[in-house]
């Protein structure tokens, strides 16, 4: 497969600036992020409904929306992929009971 997020991103990066009547992530960005916060949720949810259900193909669809949504909410924020990476990363270089212990978070 050759499509990537680092693709999807620049798309997003790319339709910030499309012109709004042609562009649903460009009418997001005007929105703010309150709108894509508050859309983010909602496929979140949707998402936790179809993994519920037995339906692979439109789970399969509603991850692909929650992974859109949220390239739209970190690029409106100026979070990049190798940000969130570099994080996941750092993250990983111990056990996540460790990690999670280390910022004071309860399982």
């Amino acid at each position: 497969m050759s499509f990537t997020l680092d693709k999807l991103a620049a798309i997003v990066r790319a339709r910030r600036d499309a012109a709004a009547e042609k562009s649903y992530t460009r009418s997001l960005f005007e929105a703010g992020v309150p709108r894509i916060a508050k859309k983010l949720g909602e496929e979140a949810v949707e998402t936790v409904i179809a993994a519920l259900g037995e339906d692979k193909k439109s789970l399969e669809g509603e991850i692909a929306d929650l992974l859109y949504h949220l390239l739209v909410l970190m690029e409106a924020r100026g979070i990049s992929l190798d940000d969130v990476l570099l994080e996941l990363e750092r993250r990983t270089s111990r056990s996540g009971l460790e990690e999670k212990a280390a910022r004071g978070v309860s399982s």
